[in-house]
Parts: structure tokens; sequence; C-alpha cells
């Protein structure tokens, strides 16, 4: 008899256990996943500024409104200018969450400075090309032309990525080009050329393919030698760390590249 109760209290206990221990289960798998979704839906959200590369302009902008579709709260703003005056700027204390260079040099800098969080990615490379105003007044054919008498030629400042990509053609190709003018950013060059202020430029395809019709491009094979690897990286003093850094995946990751492969970048 004793053995008996003994015996169907064990089953009670035994039941009351597994009823607790899966009501248990039950309630933390239940919870975990809106809490996890909270928590994402909570960081990913706010404002963010990103320094970029005046020759991303038109892709990152159209990536800015990806990003913000992408993730309901978020406001992305640019500041687009050579990566040089941009990595001044970010080095001196200017408010940024995200840098994006047209080249490795001006984000070494960032980083050695210390202002980088973590790894840059590499997400595009560039290539320049001579471009000219409709008709081609000069009938200049290559990049030897461009150190001819009397042509009026505009290219980036040195210390500018398609500046310091152009010194590079120059020096290998024995040429010695005399500039109008050296500006402190693609966007610039381009715009001298198609205000008829300036017989050619020195640009990246990309900038050439975005001007259309009003400009003639002139692909020189110099060219190839020299590729520019842009990076982008999240900045170390954000105030929105997490919602920088997935915009830095956005750009780095597939719908990214298909947005500069489309603008004729090609891929890093």
């Amino acid at each position: 008899m004793r053995k008996s109760v003994k015996k169907a209290l064990g089953i009670v206990a035994s039941g009351v256990l597994s009823l607790a221990l899966v009501s248990g289960c039950s309630s933390s798998d239940s919870s975990s996943p809106s809490t996890a979704a909270a928590s994402t839906s909570a960081t990913v959200t706010g404002d963010i500024t990103v320094f970029a590369a005046a020759s991303l302009k038109n892709t990152f902008t159209e990536l800015g409104k990806e990003f913000e579709a992408e993730n309901p709260g978020t406001t992305v703003t640019f500041s687009f200018a050579g990566s040089s005056d941009l990595v001044a700027q970010i080095i001196q204390g200017a408010p940024a969450d995200v840098f994006a260079s047209a080249d490795a040099a001006n984000m070494k800098k960032a980083t050695d400075a210390g202002v980088v969080a973590g790894t840059p990615s590499d997400f595009a490379s560039n290539t320049l090309t001579i471009v000219v105003p409709p008709g081609n007044p000069k009938g200049i054919i290559s990049f030897a032309d461009l150190a001819e008498e009397g042509t009026q030629l505009v290219i980036c400042a040195p210390q500018v990525p398609c500046g310091a990509a152009t010194k590079k053609v120059e020096e290998a190709s024995g040429e010695s080009l005399k500039p109008v003018s050296e500006e402190s950013s693609v966007t610039d060059v381009l715009n001298k050329v198609t205000s008829g202020q300036a017989d050619a430029g020195i640009v990246y395809v990309t900038d050439a393919k975005s001007a259309g019709d009003k400009v003639e491009t002139i692909a020189f094979p110099e060219a190839a030698s020299v590729v520019n690897l842009y990076q982008v990286a999240a900045l170390k003093d954000s105030k929105n760390l997490t919602t920088a850094t997935k915009f830095v995946d956005l750009v780095s990751g597939p719908k990214g590249l298909a947005v500069l492969t489309n603008a004729g970048f090609a891929a890093p």
C-alpha cells in the first residue's frame, strides 16, 4: 500500500515538473523573437551623416534613399567633396558617421589618425577617361594630345584621388601636362568642360557616363595601369554607430554593387 502511494505521488510530481518545464520553454521561445526584433528595429534608426567622394554623388544619393526605405525612421545626410578635403575635415573633428573615399590613400590617412571604426571595406573601383565638349573642337584622340600647346586642359589637384591617378599616368607615359586649372574635386573638372571653360578634362569613367551627351568620351589605354580602389568605413566618433555600420553593409553588399555597376563602376 505504501509503495503504491509513493509511486502515485512520484507520477504526479513528475507530471507537474514536466508541465513547468514545457511552460517555461514556451514562454521563453515566444518572447525571444519579438525581443530580438524590437532590439534590431530600435537600434537601426535615427540620423547619420555620410562624407563621400564627389564621384559617388549619384550612386550614394540613390543608395541613401534605398537605405531609408529599408529602415524606416532613418535619415541619411550626405556631404560630397574631394576625398582629401573630407578626410581633413573628419580628422579635425567634423561630425560624420561614415567616410567613403575614392582611393585607399585617403582612407589610410583616416585609419592612421584613429578615426575609423573597424576595418574599411573595398566596395568599387574606377578608372580615368578624357572628356571633351560635343564635337571635340580640338580633335583630341589620345592622352598625348592633352599636352599640345594651346589646349585648355583641366584636371584634379594632385592631393585629390583623380589628380593622384592622373599624375601616375602622366609619369608612366612620359608626357608633361600643362593644365590651366587643377580642381579640388572631379565634378569641378567635369563642370569646367560641360560649361565650355575647357577644351578637355580628365575624369572618372563614371563621371563621363553621368554627363551623358554633354560631353564626348575618349578612352586612353594608359588609364588601365592606374585603377582607383574605393573604400568605405564607419567612423569611431559616430553618435549612431549601429546605423552607420548598417549603411556600410548596404554599400559594400550586393545591392550596393548593383547600383554602382549600373553607374559604370567596376567591382573592387
